[in-house]
């Protein structure tokens, strides 16, 4: 079993190379919200673990497959504008090598998950910090800007919001979270057993994950996959809605303070909210 998902880890990896890094985690996001509400109301369902978080559509293999080949396309080949665009279907420029770096990190991505899930059972989101380790690894194999990026000479970086952003950056992420946690709270409360209900962090993420749809054409659609799940997870874990929302602020602002520090002036892809959700999953595991 495990031999045939490491071979179709190339495949998904190719396929997030071919569709685009983004594109292919909206698939994921839509599988995701397909699967969870068959899990929640009751129903056998095998899509979740085996393709929206499984050799097909995994974030660590798809999405980091994709975010490979980018900046392999970019720095590499010069064929993509920048390695940074994670929006771009890479089947335009028909080169099969790139398509292989796709598949090579798709292999990676699993054999990670297999690490950190399996064999050292790290207790936070695995596909989250195995999408990190692999945007590093990209970072450091694919890039030239370092892990930090390149540093503005003319502005100071900012590593937190501040003032009327950092208003707007609570609110937004607290408002969310409110909508996220008293929902999952409702469910608890209406009987519900809290073992159903841990597939509620997933429907939530896969609603974030299509949301970004509105992304990909055009919008200017935050991502909020590392507000939605942390606040569902806790509040499920918890039994506490008002912990979901804190959670939630948090990932927030360490979704911010991640794009800042790891995303800026840089020529590839190291995820901000991926960052946001390895981190604050590891604390609400460690509480709850």
């Amino acid at each position: 079993m495990m031999i045939s998902n490491l071979i179709a880890a190339f495949g998904g990896g190719v396929l997030g190379a071919c569709i685009g890094a983004l594109p292919v985690f909206i698939l994921t996001g839509i599988v995701a919200i397909a699967g969870g509400v068959v899990t929640l109301a009751g129903g056998a369902d095998l899509s979740v673990g085996s393709i929206a978080f499984g050799s097909i559509l995994g974030p660590h293999i798809a999405f980091a497959g994709g975010v490979a080949a980018a900046a392999y396309s970019a720095n590499k080949k010069k064929d993509l504008d920048a390695g940074t665009n994670i929006l771009a279907s890479l089947n335009g420029f028909e080169d099969s090598a790139t398509l292989l770096v796709g598949g090579i990190f798709g292999v990676f991505g699993f054999l990670l998950s297999y690490l950190y899930g399996d064999i050292l059972k790290i207790p936070t989101d695995i596909p989250a910090i195995s999408v990190f380790t692999l945007a590093i690894i990209t970072r450091l194999i694919l890039g030239t800007s370092g892990l930090r990026g390149r540093d503005d000479e003319d502005c100071e970086r900012a590593y937190f919001k501040k003032g009327k952003s950092l208003g707007y950056s609570i609110v937004f992420g607290g408002g969310i979270g409110i909508a996220i946690s008293y929902v999952g709270y409702s469910l608890l409360a209406s009987g519900v057993s809290s073992e159903l209900l841990g597939i509620y962090p997933v429907i939530c993420f896969g609603i974030s994950a299509t949301a970004l749809i509105f992304t990909q054409t055009g919008f200017a659609t935050p991502a909020t996959h590392h507000i939605t799940l942390p606040a569902a997870a806790a509040t499920i874990m918890s039994g506490n809605p008002i912990v979901g929302v804190i959670f939630a602020i948090i990932g927030t602002l360490l979704g911010d303070l991640a794009a800042n520090v790891l995303n800026t002036n840089c020529d590839s892809h190291i995820d901000p909210p991926a960052t946001s959700i390895m981190i604050v999953m590891l604390v609400i595991n460690l509480l709850f």
